[in-house]
């Protein structure tokens, strides 16, 4: 949706609802269940000492914990983009959700670190059939400035959910309810769904493609193996001493991207719809804003993993206080993305330019403050970075969401929010991996002190890479 449409009735607004409209009780139904699967993104990280004490799991299990959960997640979001296209976004929605709650339940109860690993992995997939369903849902029955708040308040909920998470995992942990531990931070979720479930059923329209297509068997299998080979081997890497079969897997990696590509390719020139049609590509606005997605959230993921170890294990603060340290950024995070829809339509994607600046400002001021402050640093210290820090984040995340979908007609509305989700939880992933293995690995030799100022710094270069490449997004924003 290019120009400035503004509703359903307008000449030049081909992306209408075409069904019930989303009310407001549906929309908070349905970023209910947007939030669970990011919450339990971060939720487990401050969680993690007390998996190891309680199940003597070890790095490289714990890593799986974390890991499992983000490449199952992570391979099958477009396969649930699609699903929700072919059978309905609602029923996909519910399913995924109650499988959310069941795969939690099972999280909760975990015998084992191997049966946890197991349930988080289940945890992922039932995500997956969750997540792309929001957006699409949102995309195909809101329009005009309904659709602008709705977005907004979507990608509000996507940064708040990732630092609620680790907030909420340390005052859970501490908490120890009934003496559940750990164990709290997962089945806090079986009450949620259900009754997010409830109200999914009263409140959430039905949508789907009017022109749904087949599963595309070849390309999710492509797409699935090409993640693999990425993720798995950064993500475990490190912990498991860099084994012959990480190598082989790297190598495997852009093997399985072009032969995705050939097979997408060819499945687009012979009319058939791919799992991510490259026609679809080849929208100015998706394309672009994908690009910045990356390396914006890749930051971000890693930020989150790493502050909470470097706070724990490299200054023996507890959980809460951990997590605690994250709330000046959540709190100023939430009013910038608020105030994202009056400030584009002024200024239109020049936000997000002046988001990554500010941004980068608080990345700086943060790095600033640990090299002279460590080891006697305090939450205190951290709040003006964690505070400018989130500001520029909040002008950045919302604003991208609507540029990525603006262009996205309403029966590709799964297949478009299955690539952009895919492509952040992807990078999320790839955050944690990358920015995590250099700071442990760093902390090992070096301390914390100087990892954590080192990956901030790398963190602050990820910023002003997303800042000059918001340069070439297009102005102004449907």
């Amino acid at each position: 949706m290019g120009g400035d449409s503004t509703g359903p009735t307008s000449p030049i607004d081909h992306t209408g609802p075409p069904g019930p409209a989303l009310g407001p009780l549906g929309l908070f139904t349905v970023l209910l269940g947007a939030s669970l699967p990011l919450i339990d993104f971060s939720v487990v990280n401050v969680a993690l000492p007390s998996i190891d004490h309680d199940l003597a799991a070890g790095p490289a299990l714990l890593e799986l914990v974390v890991a499992g959960y983000g490449l199952s997640y992570a391979v099958l979001l477009v396969l649930g983009g699609r699903l929700g296209d072919l059978f309905g976004r609602r029923r996909l929605f519910l399913a995924g959700m109650a499988a959310f709650g069941l795969t939690s339940l099972a999280c909760g109860l975990a015998p084992g670190a191997w049966t946890l690993v197991g349930a988080r992995v289940a945890q992922g997939a039932a995500a997956a059939l969750m997540l792309p369903q929001v957006l699409a849902t949102i995309h195909s029955s809101t329009a005009g400035p309904r659709r602008a708040r709705a977005l907004s308040l979507y990608g509000a909920t996507v940064g708040l959910s990732m630092m609620v998470g680790q907030i909420l995992g340390g005052v859970l942990v501490a908490a120890d309810l009934a003496g559940s531990g750990w164990r709290a931070v997962f089945l806090v979720n079986v009450p949620v769904t259900v009754a997010g479930l409830f109200l999914a059923l009263r409140t959430v329209p039905e949508t789907r493609s009017e022109r749904p297509a087949p599963v595309d068997v070849p390309g999710t299998l492509l797409l699935g193996v090409a993640l693999l080979t990425l993720l798995a081997p950064l993500t475990e890497g490190r912990a498991a001493g860099w084994p012959l079969w990480t190598w082989i897997a790297l190598a495997v990696f852009p093997v399985a991207v072009w032969a995705f590509w050939r097979v997408e390719l060819r499945a687009d020139r012979a009319e058939r719809t791919p799992l991510v049609p490259p026609s679809l590509l080849g929208l100015v606005p998706l394309r672009r804003g994908l690009v910045l997605i990356l390396p914006l959230s890749m930051g971000f993921g890693g930020f989150v993993f790493v502050i909470a170890v470097a706070l724990q294990q490299g200054l023996g603060l507890g959980a809460v206080v951990s997590g605690l340290a994250l709330a000046p950024m959540a709190v100023a995070f939430f009013a910038a993305s608020l105030a994202g829809p009056r400030l584009v339509r002024r200024w239109g994607t020049r936000v997000v330019t002046a988001g990554g600046l500010v941004q980068a400002l608080g990345i700086g001021l943060l790095a600033l403050t640990v090299w002279r402050a460590w080891p006697d640093l305090s939450v205190w210290l951290l709040l003006p970075g964690m505070a400018v820090a989130g500001l520029g984040q909040g002008l950045q995340l919302p604003v991208l969401f609507r540029v990525v979908l603006s262009e996205v007609p309403p029966e590709r509305a799964g297949v478009g929010s299955g690539v952009m989700v895919t492509t952040q939880q992807s990078a999320l992933a790839l955050g944690v991996a990358t920015l995590g293995s250099l700071f442990l690995g760093l902390a090992a030799s070096v301390g914390s002190g100087t990892a954590l100022t080192v990956t901030l710094l790398v963190q602050l270069a990820l910023v002003l890479l997303t800042a000059a490449l918001s340069l070439r997004l297009p102005r102004t924003v449907g």
